[in-house]
């Protein structure tokens, strides 16, 4: 006769199993749904004029065809979001992440922005990049990132209403960045992410997480340059732009909710569902504790493997909150943690 241990083991390799197979199939599911031609399948489907995928190729950017929902979802609203908040998304990689990174970044959350461009040091125009003709490393970030913003702007500034940049190891909901930003406008000079506090008047939003700056915020960058305000100061991408936009007088928005909870989050997931402490590059303690928002949007550090499995699980990134408004904050209105971090908002 079996004791309770035992059942209970059956059960738990009953519904370990049961999880598996549900992710497994999902999987499936949304390959064959939203396929991503392989390189050389891409050059046979042009070489037979193959109807087209849900990308169209516009030089070394990926416009997106259609937004992409599983058949059971109710998308008026994300639909409608959709159309009205035109989000391009930027993401930073390099000739040696395009195969380990980015590609899974191109067949996952990328594909509801509605144009998407992956930027490197070098052009390969099969996957596209576009090349930077900047060097390797994380002293060229800001580099990368300046003439990344201006290649946007360049090319793409009447095309989008907002800029997002983001890593190749970054998940973004871009659905419920849509649903933040459908409260702002973007002749607004405003910018949004996970806000540190040291080193300027206002704060800078960390890179790690993403960011997300207005036509009019991106404006102000470009043009900031141009007039030689800013320059490039320091290699840390993230505080040098931030000090660049609060000269142009762009805002640093307030992205959490209405319980102060974070939407942007610039650690580890592991970090932020455990509430655990972590220590920034300034020396400070940063508490993650009551971090976490029902509305998630930037997520850093996700390899691989976590990155499908949030595309095919949608319940776990993609929370259907009772709608309430966002509004951006120029200044603090601090927790007490975050005031005795000296790195929060």
């Amino acid at each position: 006769m079996k004791g309770p241990g035992s059942r209970w083991a059956l059960f738990l390799g009953f519904l370990a199993g049961a999880c598996s197979m549900y992710v497994f199939l999902h999987q499936v599911w949304f390959e064959r749904s939203y396929p991503v031609l392989s390189e050389a399948q891409e050059k046979a489907a042009v070489a037979s004029e193959a109807p087209p995928t849900s990308w169209a190729k516009e030089g070394s950017a990926l416009i997106n065809l259609l937004h992409p929902h599983r058949p059971d979802e109710d998308t008026l609203v994300a639909d409608a979001l959709y159309r009205k908040v035109r989000i391009l998304c930027w993401v930073m990689t390099g000739p040696y992440n395009l195969q380990s990174r980015a590609r899974h970044v191109r067949a996952t959350w990328s594909r509801h922005c509605n144009i998407v461009v992956f930027m490197s040091s070098v052009e390969d125009l099969d996957f596209p990049t576009v090349g930077l003709g900047t060097k390797e490393g994380r002293d060229q970030l800001y580099w990368k990132t300046i003439r990344a913003f201006h290649y946007v702007y360049e090319h793409h500034a009447n095309d989008a209403d907002w800029f997002l940049k983001a890593d190749d190891d970054t998940y973004v909901v871009v659905d419920n960045l849509r649903w933040i930003l459908s409260n702002h406008t973007p002749e607004e000079p405003v910018y949004f992410g996970k806000r540190f506090k040291p080193y300027t008047k206002q704060g800078y939003m960390s890179g790690g997480a993403g960011y997300v700056l207005s036509k009019e915020a991106l404006r102000r960058f470009v043009e900031g340059f141009r007039t030689k305000v800013c320059t490039h100061t320091t290699p840390v991408e993230d505080l040098a732009l931030g000090q660049c936009l609060e000269k142009m007088g762009v805002v640093a928005g307030d992205s959490r909710d209405t319980l102060h909870r974070e939407t942007f989050h610039p650690f580890v997931p592991e970090h932020h569902l455990t509430g655990s402490s972590v220590l920034l590059r300034h020396g400070g303690i940063f508490s993650l504790r009551g971090s976490r928002a029902d509305v998630h949007t930037g997520v850093l550090h996700v390899p691989p493997e976590s990155v499908w499995l949030r595309a095919t699980l949608p319940a776990l990134s993609t929370p259907r909150p009772k709608p309430q408004p966002q509004h951006a904050l120029a200044d603090g209105r601090d927790s007490g943690d975050e005031r005795r971090s000296g790195g929060g908002r």
